[in-house]
């Protein structure tokens, strides 16, 4: 990995960038292009930069395997559970006027942002999860 000093030093420079980005895109999807989906998958690929860039075991050491199953179940979880809360407080499923948010303008803006904060996590952390689990089964 040593001799890979130009494409570790671009990647270190570049993911940054790709990660904020990827948040930049999760942030203003209910408003314009992009979305939870097309963050989540921004944020994924550069983590998967990184991997191509310094390797599967140096990229585990800092997101482990456990680390992508919570974060794929705390998307699904937030996604859900935005979901309840607007059963409980009697609207539809991800109906989100009747959160008690402030007006159902701010409440709408704030539930949809949830529901696109909910996928992104899971979108990225899935990306990672099949793209780790793919490159290790090329391994002895």
């Amino acid at each position: 990995m040593q001799k890979n000093i130009i494409r570790r030093t671009v990647a270190r420079i570049l993911i940054p960038f790709i990660q904020l980005y990827a948040l930049y895109v999760i942030a203003h999807g209910e408003s314009g292009p992009g979305g939870g989906f097309q963050g989540g998958v921004i944020l994924g690929a550069s983590v998967v930069l990184y991997v191509l860039a310094f390797g599967l075991d140096e990229a585990t050491r800092r997101i482990s395997q456990r680390t992508t199953d919570v974060l794929s179940c705390l998307g699904v979880m937030l996604y859900a559970g935005i979901g309840v809360l607007c059963l409980l407080f009697g609207g539809n499923y991800l109906d989100y006027d009747v959160l008690p948010l402030g007006t159902p303008e701010k409440a709408s803006h704030l539930g949809i942002m949830g529901i696109e904060i909910g996928v992104g996590i899971t979108v990225a952390a899935v990306m990672v999860l099949l793209f780790s689990e793919t490159a290790r089964r090329g391994e002895p």
